[in-house]
């Protein structure tokens, strides 16, 4: 396999503290073209972008997590000049987490309001989380239209259906395996072919047989795998469309 594009990881999370240079340097090898590593924090982001200082494959999207909304709201003016960055592609990971609420949940909105306002000024993309949060995520995104991703999907075909009419991409990774995956599938499956995107968010949400391992971006070939049998193609087909897509959103 060859041509895999990760829009979503995290490889500054400390659980590839211990061979973070070993595990990058290799995926080149495994068929890994391009990674778009996310910040949760401000210093996280800054973690990406120097991560993709050192590598070339690897760039990075900055921005503030909803769980980290009420301890970095009032650090948001600090993401203009990591955005402007030539390696930042996008904001993220931003969005609503409901599921924790780590942060008030009118924080979490705030925050994530605020970043898409700043996308919009910088005109880039964002990478928008939603957990239990569907109805104020779609509020949003329908209100100020930022060109994006909703990463890591995990809402319904019609929910979908109504991000893809916004013109934004939709987001899938490791759960497209998991027994008992009927709702990402659905979600899949009424995606068109030129708005899908593959990621791992990893090192978590590894895909079976990997489940409750950590995960990296040489195994999005076997979420590729399901999406071949939706679109009846082969696994190489997919990696070469969703990388495609991928360019599209961030790199033009």
């Amino acid at each position: 396999m060859n041509n895999i594009f990760d829009s979503h990881a995290h490889y500054n999370d400390r659980r590839f503290d211990d061979d973070r240079d070993s595990v990058l340097q290799n995926l080149p090898l495994q068929g890994v073209k391009t990674v778009l590593n996310c910040g949760t924090t401000i210093v996280s982001s800054e973690d990406c972008l120097q991560l993709a200082e050192d590598y070339d494959y690897l760039y990075a999207a900055c921005g503030v997590h909803p769980h980290e909304a009420e301890q970095e709201e009032s650090k948001l003016d600090q993401l203009y000049a990591l955005l402007k960055h030539e390696k930042c592609l996008a904001v993220g990971e931003i969005g609503l987490d409901y599921h924790y609420d780590f942060s008030p949940r009118n924080t979490q909105q705030r925050v994530f309001e605020k970043q898409i306002q700043i996308a919009n000024e910088l005109q880039l993309p964002v990478i928008v989380h939603d957990r239990e949060s569907h109805e104020d995520t779609m509020r949003l995104l329908k209100q100020y239209k930022p060109a994006g991703v909703v990463h890591c999907f995990s809402g319904s075909a019609q929910m979908a259906k109504e991000v893809i009419k916004l013109g934004m991409y939709v987001g899938f990774g490791g759960a497209l395996t998991f027994k008992g995956a009927r709702k990402p599938l659905e979600a899949a499956a009424v995606v068109p072919k030129d708005k899908l995107l593959l990621e791992t968010d990893c090192p978590y949400m590894a895909p079976v047989p990997h489940r409750g391992k950590r995960c990296d971006s040489s195994m999005i070939p076997l979420a590729a795998e399901v999406i071949a049998t939706i679109w009846n193609c082969t696994v190489q087909e997919v990696l070469d469309i969703t990388n495609e897509n991928a360019q599209r959103l961030f790199f033009n």
